[in-house]
Formats: structure tokens, C-alpha cells, sequence
């Protein structure tokens, strides 16, 4: 099997290191695992591509390149340069240090990696390990959960979990809860839940030479989504696992804005 990482946390994260080894043991002793990841964070990034501006690919190893581009732009020079077109088995994007659970799905570039990924027709999985006052004390480190339960969680599914061939193909979105690895209580299919009575906002600084800066803040990550959705799973202590598409159509509503819109 041969299997493309990336990640939005930048070449040097420490949770690159996690996913190569799940992506290592995943792929076999005869399998390939190939790393294109951003030179420097990209976190929030999105979906973001390097559109109207050239970026830099260095390689750094056997199998490994930096970009100075997003996590989709590392997916795009992946496929196309690195591996000249020929397609992976599968996408991993991670381990993502902080979740990617709720609305945080929708500014993450580590999710922005996957979402080209599925795009381009592969097999694609986002890992997020969810952080908290008990991993920064864990004995293996704020990785531990996905650490010992990466691997099963991946090779579920690709054994198990939904693929299929439709123009907006699914992708997975998996984040991996803020308690030891020997609490993780299982694995939860979740909804993309919300985080009501919070949002991302700004915070003004003035610098030394009196000029106003924002710096983007973020809201406070523990709050209780609804049942069955992504953050409410990880705050219970379960692996959530979240089946995504890229399509943003809100389908629910079709039917019925053609009844007020249609023939007016």
C-alpha cells in the first residue's frame, strides 16, 4: 500500500511523526509512505490552494518534501510532483494537535488536506487528537490516545468504513479524545456537532511603536455539543469518527425553496 501524509501543524510537528508511524505500520514492510507536508504551520487554513502565487517544495529525505504551501496545496504537489500521478492508497492528514471537532471542522487545514484529497478521487482520513488538562499530563505524551489506538481506528476503516466513487466521495474526519489511552472507551460515528454561546473572535494588542494588532482567539473548546455529534463523543471519553463530502448544499431545503422560488 502506499499512503500520502500531510498535516497543517508544518513539517517539523511533533503529531507528523505520530501519523507517519500509523501510516507505517498500516502500510506494511513492502508498502510506501510518502510525506509532503507544509515548511511552516498552516493551521486554519481551510481549504486554502496557493492559486495565484508559485510555492517552494524542498525534499528533505527518502520520501519526504516540505512545501511552502497549505495542507491541499502538499496533497496537490503530492500527487502531481512527488509521485508524478500516481495515485496513493490512501490520504492521512495529521495527528492535529488541538481538535477538529464542531465548527473547528470548517477553518482546519488538516480537514483542507482531505477535502482535496476526496476531490481528487483518493481514499482520505483526517486524525485530530483533542487536548486538556490530562493530556499535557499523560505519561506518553499529549498524542497517547491516537498513538495506541491510531492504527485500529484507520485500518477499521478501510476494512469496514463507507467508500465510494461519487463526485463528492466521502472522507473521514477522526478525533481522538483528551483522556489516556486506556480510558478511550471506543469509537464513536458522530455528526459534526456545534458549539453553542461561542465563537472565534479577535483580541486588539497594541505594539511598541502604537500601532493596533488583532490576534484571531478562539473560543473555549470543552463545551457540550448535542448527542451523537463529534466534540460531545470526545469530551465522553470515545473516539468519534465523522463521515464528511465536500458538497455544501444544504439538501433539506431543496424541495421546499423550489416551491417558493420556482415559477415566481
Amino acid at each position: 500500500m502506499r499512503i500520502l501524509v500531510t498535516n497543517d501543524d508544518g513539517i517539523n510537528a511533533p503529531g507528523l511523526k505520530v501519523v507517519e508511524a500509523i501510516a507505517a505500520e498500516i502500510a506494511g514492510a513492502d508498502g510506501e509512505v510518502w510525506t509532503v507536508a507544509p515548511a511552516f504551520e498552516q493551521s486554519g487554513v481551510g481549504h486554502k490552494i496557493s492559486y495565484t502565487h508559485p510555492m517552494m517544495i524542498a525534499k528533505l529525505g527518502p520520501r519526504r518534501y516540505a512545501a511552502e504551501g497549505s495542507p491541499a496545496d502538499c496533497v496537490l504537489a503530492g500527487l502531481y510532483e512527488v509521485l508524478e500521478g500516481a495515485k496513493p492508497d490512501l490520504v492521512l492528514s495529521g495527528v492535529n494537535r488541538g481538535n477538529n471537532a464542531a465548527e473547528n471542522t470548517l477553518y482546519s487545514g488538516t480537514i483542507g488536506g482531505t477535502m482535496e484529497a476526496a476531490l481528487q478521487g483518493m481514499k482520505a482520513i483526517a486524525l485530530s487528537q483533542y487536548l486538556g488538562p490530562r493530556t499535557e499530563e499523560m505519561a506518553g505524551g499529549m498524542f497517547e490516545p491516537s498513538i495506541e489506538h491510531g492504527v485500529k481506528v484507520v485500518r477499521d476503516l478501510l476494512e469496514h468504513g463507507l467508500w465510494d466513487d461519487e463526485d463528492y466521495r466521502l472522507f473521514y474526519n477522526v478525533n481522538f479524545p483528551p483522556v489516556p489511552a486506556a480510558e478511550v472507551k471506543g469509537t464513536k460515528v458522530t455528526s459534526q456537532g456545534f458549539r453553542r454561546h461561542t465563537s472565534f473572535g479577535v483580541e486588539p494588542h497594541i505594539s511598541p511603536s502604537g500601532r493596533k494588532f488583532l490576534w484571531i482567539k478562539g473560543g473555549p473548546q470543552h463545551l457540550a455539543t448535542l448527542p451523537g455529534t463529534d466534540a460531545a463523543a470526545n469530551l465522553e471519553g470515545w473516539i468519534s469518527v465523522t463521515p464528511m463530502r465536500c458538497d455544501l448544499t444544504a439538501h433539506d431545503t431543496l424541495e421546499t425553496l423550489k416551491g417558493r422560488l420556482e415559477g415566481k
